[in-house]
């Protein structure tokens, strides 16, 4: 009876005093190892050759829909890349987790390649970021970014955030017709950048959108999680999104409560394990790919935990990296596939080489703790 009372009261706590419960422990890495196997998958000659980003949405069993950001197109020989140019976004589709990607480029009146996803208003471009699927009906939040006056890679600014559909994700990307709605719940200023759509986690009927929260500091922003709440056949439904803080779901977004710190702008957040696991570039920018475990969709978060280091950044000091995520399409119960990319301060030693802007894997062993 003493074990049957204090269940329930473990329960009606999750459910009334969500902020209450105690932190679950980092997650334990027993191996990691690259995998240059499913690195060999998004490798291409010909068309598609690299881009970054790299969201995983399942829009059936069997089939995943890959989503990347800026995309070199042209050729690559002798381990260059020659008559490239690059798009601001494209996608590639996989039938199994085995499978090579087929890509999809638009291109225009004049042949010429061109982002499948532009804003509706004209303004600057779009980058996806997390997306889910409704059976054939998709869903992608995007960030739009323009230039700014400086120079380098980067030279942009974010300046809005729309969620696009798709109302048919079985036809091929280039047939797609993309609605769009500008989400009234983000902010882009100077001293604070609020958005959503980093993440996207369905747990039964309900949906849970993670986003950042940023001010300006040195040398990185400084930047959380937050999280909202919202019937998973409703996302266009911005009024029934709630936003967590202090243990209650408020209406306000502003208020949204910060749940970790050293956050990056890109991540994951995933069932592992009959509870949660975030993944990210700690601070966003560094060879340090970190996780953290919980109980709960909302938290409370772990302690961060070094699940792997890229090495790139310790053998060239021009290079770094970003974009950690993990993709449970890859992944088993234990064996977490994360996926990241390397890039270079130098546009040249990107844009000629072809050795760096791929997604690149690697293979994590992760237990939860005891």
């Amino acid at each position: 009876m003493r074990n049957t009372l204090m269940m329930l009261m473990s329960i009606v706590a999750a459910v009334v005093f969500p902020s209450l419960l105690p932190a679950a422990g980092p997650p334990v890495v027993r191996s990691a190892a690259p995998a240059r196997d499913l690195d060999a998958l998004f490798q291409s000659t010909d068309g598609w050759i690299g881009a970054d980003g790299a969201y995983s949405v399942a829009v059936s069993p069997k089939r995943t829909l890959w989503l990347f950001s800026d995309t070199w197109v042209g050729k690559i020989r002798d381990g260059r890349r020659t008559d490239a140019t690059m798009v601001n976004n494209s996608v590639g589709v996989q039938d199994g987790p085995s499978a090579r990607l087929a890509y999809t480029i638009r291109r225009s009146a004049d042949r010429k390649p061109v982002a499948l996803f532009v804003p509706a208003d004209g303004r600057g471009w779009f980058w996806p970021q997390a997306g889910t699927a409704d059976g054939h009906r998709l869903s992608v939040f995007f960030r739009q970014v323009e230039k700014t006056q400086g120079t380098g890679a980067f030279a942009f600014r974010s300046i809005g955030l729309w969620l696009g559909t798709v109302p048919d994700a079985e036809r091929p990307p280039e047939s797609w017709g993309l609605e769009q709605v500008k989400s009234p719940n983000a902010i882009f200023s100077a001293e604070r950048t609020l958005f959503w759509g980093t993440a996207v986690l369905r747990v039964g009927n309900d949906l849970y959108v993670y986003g950042a929260d940023e001010r300006p500091a040195k040398p990185f922003p400084d930047r959380h999680m937050v999280v909202a709440r919202l019937p998973a056949a409703s996302v266009a439904d911005f009024a029934a999104w709630r936003y967590f803080r202090e243990g209650r779901w408020d209406k306000d977004f502003r208020s949204a409560g910060h749940l970790a710190d050293g956050m990056a702008a890109e991540y994951s957040v995933t069932p592992f394990r009959g509870g949660y696991l975030a993944v990210y570039t700690e601070l966003g920018l560094s060879p340090r790919i970190m996780g953290r475990t919980a109980d709960h969709p909302w938290g409370p978060w772990s302690a961060p935990a070094l699940l792997y280091e890229c090495p790139e950044m310790g053998r060239d000091k021009n290079l770094f990296c970003y974009a950690a995520k993990a993709h449970p399409g890859l992944s088993s119960n234990r064996e977490i596939v994360i996926s990241y990319v390397v890039n270079a301060f130098d546009f040249w030693q990107v844009a000629r080489p072809a050795e760096l802007y791929w997604p690149r894997f690697v293979r994590v062993t992760l237990d939860r703790p005891n």
